[in-house]
């Protein structure tokens, strides 16, 4: 009973987290904020809904299915989306408006510089 019940509230955490990483790809003004919003919380979404199923069907394989899987997401996720910032920096991608300083390029975005100058 109470299994069902934490793995209930580790499915609707998981789930939860996944919509918000979905309507952050949606309504997130760059693509380097987008990947930040993917990246953490669809892996923490993913994370969940895993340890949910470790509490549902408890087991040795699916333990060690579950905890593999789990550690390649932990690791995967960040240098994913990392190299997939670094790539779309280097293709030129515009930061958004909001950006105040640009750590790779070491200098203020020009719509910052604009506005500073009006």
């Amino acid at each position: 009973m109470i299994r069902t019940l934490l793995a209930s509230a580790l499915l609707a955490i998981g789930a939860g987290l996944i919509v918000v990483s979905s309507l952050g790809l949606i309504r997130l003004p760059d693509v380097y904020n987008r990947m930040n919003a993917v990246a953490k919380a669809g892996s923490l979404g993913l994370i969940c809904i895993l340890l949910a199923v470790l509490l549902l069907l408890p087991g040795v394989r699916t333990a060690v299915v579950a905890l593999v899987a789990i550690g390649l997401q932990l690791v995967s996720a960040p240098v994913g989306g990392y190299a997939l910032a670094r790539a779309a920096y280097r293709a030129g991608s515009p930061l958004a408006d909001s950006t105040r300083y640009d750590e790779l390029g070491g200098r203020v975005p020009p719509a910052r510089r604009r506005a500073a100058r009006e």
